[in-house]
């Protein structure tokens, strides 16, 4: 039997596709765990609990991984020891923590389809933000992508016909994209210095702490569902978060920032064709084509030149770990 070689160029991409799937069905097992009965708080609290506990193993087993990386040009490489644990675990307890909490309080809301819609504005935000601190600059086509995108963004909101719409729950949508926005700029920098799965243990890590520390001031969680909702909670961190973060980061070596980052896109509409056979939602005419102009303007702000590609990480890519 003749078995057919795998092209190397192919694997590095097809790892970038599978990382935004996983991403991407995450909604729809959060949608079904609520439905199982677990609140927001339980699921958020577990997710980053057993995914903090899974990556813990992973660097157990695996001493390999926990080799630095060699730094990139101009990143400036180094850094105490110290210095990076915090940053990792702060991103985590301050940043991700509140973007997670944020998503899943929209999510309970409004539907999975139209929390991945909102919540992708975010790389326009990053480009903006990384234009106003110096880190890019913003060409004549990604001024016509940030218009696209917020005219996208608003025929999305304007068309909500048959999807649940609720002002509060696009305003947590919007929120996860801003804090997802802010995490993305301060992780850039660490995610040069630190392995990649030791960057996401201490991610997770700091994200469980913190809302382990809400849920005692809150007077607990309720854990009384039954198996399914573990069952969907188990998803959720080990496809949803581990698997996906760790396959980023593999197709990020392989391919360079800036083709991860476009790949990334394809997030959002795994989201919403599932969302369409899972759950019966369905978007209007008018909020596919707003959908349409949010990820087109996404590729385009995230496309870079061939030469800088190779040279230092665009301020526009996903650095660390995704929703």
């Amino acid at each position: 039997m003749v078995v057919a070689a795998v092209d190397p160029r192919r694997v590095g991409p097809a790892l970038c596709l599978f990382s935004a799937a996983c991403f991407g069905a995450m909604a729809i097992f959060g949608k079904l765990a609520y439905e199982a009965g677990v609140s927001p708080e339980a699921l958020l609290l577990l997710r980053f609990t057993m995914a903090a506990l899974l990556l813990g193993a992973l660097l157990a087993l695996r001493p390999g991984s926990r080799r630095p990386p060699a730094p990139a040009p101009g990143t400036g490489g180094g850094g105490s020891v110290r210095r990076l644990v915090l940053t990792g675990l702060g991103l985590g307890a301050i940043g991700y923590a509140t973007q997670a909490t944020l998503y899943f309080g929209a999510l309970d809301r409004i539907d999975a389809s139209l929390v991945a819609l909102v919540l992708y504005t975010y790389p326009a935000m990053v480009t903006v933000a990384a234009v106003l601190l110096g880190r890019d600059r913003l060409t004549p086509a990604r001024s016509a992508a940030l218009v696209a995108a917020s005219g996208g963004t608003l025929l999305v909101l304007l068309g909500a016909g048959g999807v649940r719409f609720d002002r509060v729950g696009v305003g947590l949508a919007f929120g996860g994209a801003l804090t997802y926005t802010v995490y993305i700029l301060v992780a850039d920098t660490a995610v040069h210095r630190l392995p990649p799965v030791v960057l996401s243990a201490l991610v997770m890590t700091g994200a469980a702490l913190a809302l382990g520390v809400r849920a005692v001031g809150s007077g607990g969680v309720d854990l009384g569902f039954g198996p399914g909702g573990w069952f969907w909670i188990g998803c959720i961190a080990v496809v949803s978060t581990v698997a996906a973060t760790l396959a980023f980061f593999a197709g990020l070596r392989r391919t360079g920032p800036s083709t991860a980052s476009i790949l990334s896109t394809f997030e959002p509409v795994v989201t919403t064709a599932l969302a369409a056979v899972t759950l019966g939602e369905f978007l209007t005419p008018l909020q596919l084509a707003g959908g349409l102009l949010v990820l087109s303007s996404v590729v385009v702000v995230q496309l870079r030149p061939r030469s800088r590609s190779t040279v230092a990480a665009p301020a526009g890519r996903p650095a660390a770990v995704s929703t």
